[in-house]
């Protein structure tokens, strides 16, 4: 069968004009030690690794419901822990629930309804034990300003009607991303993009809630942010009583939490106590001067002084399936696309940042599959689009959450005050809920040590967040959404085109140890000793020292007319052609044409070619000739059409600048499979035909230079057998056949290296010998190189003597 599939391929071959010429024939025979031929991979087995298993399929939608991974070990002491914790949050998302549903421009008891779904459903799908989702600042905003602007287009349309259609399409949005495990694509939000975004709408949202704080009528706190400024200012000589409300409201929350946080450092030993206290300020508060409000409502039962929440509808009054038809989508299809941003990156980037905390993993492909069914079926109980929270997340995280089941308490506590609390939530002050989101979205603001911080390790993407932060307050927050996103994506698009390699050389180096001695003084100073006998080495360092190294550092060419380019980032279509030229334009600078007979008469040449008219070979030209590249794919992961075309254009030149001999290509470090077979498919990789036919030689003559593994091991009874004879033959070793370069400009190898018995260990080539240019390190592709460059020297002078 397989001899059948081999003859059909080469049939197949031949019929489309393809060379199948069996390269693995030109491989050296090699005494005492294993071959190894490298097999390219196949479409067939790129099929089979990524068709799914039955187990595979199995797996999926076992992994779909997280909760059967942990539910079996659930304990009491797990369930206290959850308790403790859903129950705090559950006295925080309340008040905040309400406050937010504001800025979402609906009444409040719909943030009651979204926060009671995504705390009750998010459990079956999580993979954090730490998120709270639920009604949140930012989205709240930019639902309120889908609301607003389906209004105008849709005016007999209720405004929650609205919001639940956003939150059931940008839900199935989103699980349809997590479905398809795609959750890999939030990626490509950098974090000062979502620093930006966090910072611009908190500036947004507090600068709207200033005039509700201070009882300022007739702003428009939907404009733009610097307008919304402007017009507070202009309007403080109309500052109601409300004010006295809403700045104490606010300065007690601060105060509060100031508290608790200086007396946590004073006592340690009561810091749990002084975090539940800070923890609860916001229901403190808002109990507080709800009882004040009372107070000043009853007693002016005629015109009450003060701006107060009003009726709360008891229990679930808006359940049912949400409306959604064609009309209503194509109202808030052009923030859609913001609605679905805004979700994913509060989400995400909260989780992340308590998995990491919390050293646990989160997948982001089954958290968006959570926050997409949260979404989807919040609606039919009245909810508008949530998300995860990360001042309740940073809550429950630390008041001692075991397990997501803690969001059933929480959920428990929202529908006890849904049902028992709707009738003090009537004297609630607007003021005092609007001090409770401006210090909510005050902490998401990011502070300046941070953005200072961005500067020392990419200045550029400091523009990026200021540019961000800038446009959200002077257009919207879906504008800095878009700005950010719009110019990281520039940034690393102009960084992979213009990205360019360098040029290496060798330097001896070696590895040392510092060690402290006292000199004669009596001073303490410290020595520098050689680590092991066996350190030095040879070093590949950028001729131009670009990476920073010491300049004092003496680092050549390793040999005249033998370059090392490595590249920077990737070699793919964008950035080959900038790579390429860079490579030809030096390698012209830095050599001479091997034998300018070689160049076309005048009228044969290219219009554009840069030779002069009557090209000569200077008597004083000491540049050498090309002899060899050899390109460092260490950051190289997959070689596509473009480069490599590219690649074979610049061989094919270079060939006719460095004619009659044809310039050697060498590769080393290529980590993927896929990368060599294309390499071969362009000819690279391995002795060519017009190689052979240069040096008179068959595949049996000729030598090359390959890496191998020792597979007894230094520590194997093999080894010790063999060093207890090598000692009673007094330290004699026996030769090999497999010869090892010792080059003084490149490395000295150590007795150490080479086995001491034929039976001790057993050698085995890394590297397929089929493919004699792919190397296993620069180290062997230069050896490699200097070889066969000085056996074309010696072939070309024993030409000379003989003529």
């Amino acid at each position: 069968m397989a001899a059948f599939a081999t003859n059909t391929k080469e049939r197949l071959a031949k019929a489309f004009g393809f060379d199948s010429e069996d390269r693995d024939s030109d491989v050296p025979s090699i005494s005492n030690a294993d071959p190894f031929l490298e097999r390219e991979p196949t479409v067939g087995e790129f099929l089979e690794e990524i068709r799914p298993s039955l187990h595979d399929i199995g797996m999926y939608f076992y992994n779909l419901f997280p909760f059967l991974h942990w539910i079996g070990k659930y304990n009491l002491t797990w369930f206290i822990g959850d308790l403790i914790a859903g129950m705090t949050v559950g006295a925080v998302v309340v008040p905040q629930s309400m406050a937010y549903a504001q800025l979402a421009q609906l009444p409040v008891e719909y943030g009651l309804y979204s926060s009671f779904m995504g705390v009750l459903i998010y459990w079956f799908f999580a993979t954090s034990k730490d998120i709270t989702i639920g009604p949140v600042a930012v989205m709240s905003q930019v639902t309120g300003d889908v609301v607003l602007k389906a209004a105008t287009r849709l005016p007999d349309v209720p405004g929650h009607v609205i919001a639940s259609a956003l939150a059931v399409i940008a839900g199935a949005i989103i699980c349809f991303i997590g479905l398809a495990r795609l959750g890999w694509l939030v990626e490509f939000i950098p974090l000062p993009s979502i620093c930006s975004f966090m910072t611009g709408s908190a500036i947004n949202i507090i600068s709207g809630q200033v005039p509700k704080l201070m009882g300022i009528k007739g702003v428009n706190t939907r404009a733009a942010p610097y307008e919304v400024i402007i017009n507070t200012l202009k309007g403080l000589p109309t500052t109601t009583i409300d004010a006295a409300l809403g700045l104490t409201a606010l300065l007690m929350l601060y105060l509060v939490r100031g508290f608790c946080t200086y007396m946590a450092k004073k006592q340690p030993h009561r810091a749990k106590m002084y975090f539940f206290i800070s923890t609860l300020r916001t229901a403190f508060v808002i109990l507080l001067y709800t009882g004040i409000s009372a107070g000043m409502v009853l007693h002016h039962r005629d015109k009450p002084p003060i701006s107060v929440l009003g009726k709360v509808p008891r229990g679930f009054q808006h359940t049912g399936a949400p409306e959604i038809n064609t009309t209503i989508i194509k109202a808030f299809a052009p923030e859609l696309p913001a609605a679905v941003i805004v979700m994913l990156i509060e989400h995400i980037s909260i989780s992340k940042s308590f998995g990491r905390v919390n050293n646990y993993i989160i997948d982001p492909s089954q958290e968006l599959v959570a926050i997409g069914v949260t979404n989807l079926l919040g609606p039919f109980l009245g909810a508008y689009p949530a998300t995860g929270s990360f001042s309740r997340t940073a809550i429950k995280a630390k008041a001692g959450v075991r397990t997501p089941f803690a969001g059933v308490i929480t959920a428990i506590v929202v529908l006890l005050a849904l049902y028992a609390l709707t009738a003090l939530f009537f004297y609630i002050p607007n003021a005092a809920l609007a001090a409770v989101i401006i210090h909510a979205v005050g902490d998401v603001i990011t502070p300046l040590p941070v953005v200072f911080q961005f500067w020392r390790v990419s200045p550029i993407e400091v523009i990026i967040f200021l540019a961000g932060v800038l446009v959200t307050v002077f257009a919207t927050i879906e504008d800095g959404i878009y700005t950010t996103i719009c110019m990281s994506f520039a940034v690393v698009i102009f960084r992979l085109f213009l990205s360019r390699g360098r040029f290496l050389g060798v330097a001896r180096v070696r590895t040392v140890k510092a060690t402290e001695s006292t000199n004669k003084g009596g001073d303490q100073e410290a020595l520098v000793e050689p680590s092991s006998e066996y350190s030095q080495r040879s070093g590949f360092l950028p001729l131009g020292h670009e990476d920073g190294s010491n300049p004092r550092v003496v680092v050549s060419s390793p040999y005249p007319g033998i370059f090392i380019y490595r590249f920077a980032e990737g070699f793919n279509y964008p950035n080959a052609t900038r790579y390429l030229n860079h490579l030809t334009e030096t390698i012209f600078q830095e050599t001479r044409r091997t034998d300018v007979k070689t160049i076309a008469k005048l009228g044969d040449r290219p219009w554009n070619d840069p030779t002069p008219r009557h090209a000569t070979q200077s008597e004083h030209d000491n540049r050498p000739t090309l002899k060899a590249i050899i390109l460092d794919f260490s950051s190289v992961n997959i070689v596509d059409v473009t480069a490599a075309q590219a690649l074979i254009d610049v061989r094919n030149q270079l060939d006719r600048y460095a004619a009659p001999q044809a310039v050697d290509w060498h590769f080393a470090h290529i980590e993927n499979r896929w990368t060599k077979r294309a390499l071969c498919a362009a000819g690279f990789g391995y002795r060519t035909p017009r190689h052979n036919a240069e040096d008179g030689e068959g595949a049996g003559h000729w030598k090359t230079i390959f890496s191998i593994a020792d597979l007894g091991g230094s520590d194997s009874a093999a080894a010790a057998a063999a060093a207890e004879e090598k000692k009673e033959k007094g330290g004699r070793a026996l030769q090999y056949d497999v010869e090892r370069t010792n080059s003084d400009d490149i490395s000295k190898a150590s007795d150490k290296d080479v086995p001491a018995h034929p039976s001790s260990r057993r050698l085995v080539a890394i590297k397929g010998l089929n493919r004699p240019y792919f190397h296993f390190d620069l180290q062997e592709a230069v050896e490699s190189a200097i070889a066969n460059a000085e056996r074309h020297h010696e072939g070309r002078e024993s030409d000379d003597t003989d003529e």
